[in-house]
């Protein structure tokens, strides 16, 4: 075996035991172990992925909008926080989706793990269950409710968040209807399963929604400079909703 590889074959067992952290800083000592690391797709990545995530997710269609092992290991540490969200919503095995209870009159909440303050974030949110009659999708910062009585858009319900609903397709920010979105005569209504792409734009402090690779235009300007997480509002019992975080938005 040449050298060179039965180095690189060393390298990449012990790389994958190190922390996201010690990768990184593994990644600036030499231009080796630059050209190591910068592989999105090798086994460092691989072997990474298959310590936390589940076998299940791995092999499903989930992640199919993640091409490579290191896409697929950032999502998951962007994925729902299981420690953030109404006490009647919980974060299934795969770690991605979140099944909400069915409690009568109550509307639940849950947020990402990590918030946003600067640069152009894009994800994913895929309702795999009925809506009922609300389902929100947008962002919130630390302060917006998680859980509430009753049937509403919790997600736009006041002024640290802000969401589209779904159901109806109007926008919601402070407890009021911001309009109808997107504009577009005879708008057709989400279809679950579908995937809905949010981006954020911390750099512009706006908020806009792609449905099928289609962009639908700037829903919310003027987003304050604070940190905003994802976030979702649901109200029907034992719908499911999925999260993927994707990274950067690419334009055109």
């Amino acid at each position: 075996m040449h050298v060179d590889l039965l180095k690189d074959i060393i390298l990449t067992n012990i790389f994958s035991y190190l922390s996201l952290h010690d990768l990184r800083n593994s990644s600036l000592v030499c231009k080796r172990w630059y050209r190591l690391l910068n592989d999105e797709d090798n086994d460092v990545w691989r072997l990474h992925c298959i310590r936390r995530l589940a076998e299940e997710v791995l092999s499903s269609d989930l992640l199919s909008s993640t091409p490579t092992y290191k896409a697929k290991l950032k999502a998951f540490y962007h994925a729902w926080n299981p420690e953030d969200c109404s006490r009647n919503i919980y974060i299934k095995p795969n770690g991605f989706t979140i099944h909400r209870n069915p409690v009568a009159q109550s509307t639940d909440a849950v947020r990402g793990k990590i918030g946003f303050s600067q640069g152009r974030h894009a994800w994913e949110v895929m309702w795999e269950g009925p809506l009922g009659t609300v389902a929100v999708v947008g962002i919130a910062t630390k302060e917006a409710s998680l859980q509430t009585h009753g049937y509403i858009a919790l997600l736009g319900s006041d002024e640290q968040s802000w969401g589209w609903n779904l159901v109806d397709n109007h926008l919601l920010h402070n407890g009021d209807s911001q309009g109808n979105y997107p504009m577009l005569n005879n708008a057709p209504k989400y279809q679950v399963g579908e995937r809905i792409r949010v981006i954020l734009d911390c750099d512009d402090n706006t908020l806009a929604f792609e449905r099928n690779y289609e962009f639908l235009g700037v829903a919310f300007r003027g987003l304050p400079e604070k940190l905003l997480y994802p976030s979702v509002s649901a109200v029907y019992g034992h719908t499911e909703v999925s999260m993927v975080y994707l990274g950067p938005p690419l334009d055109g």
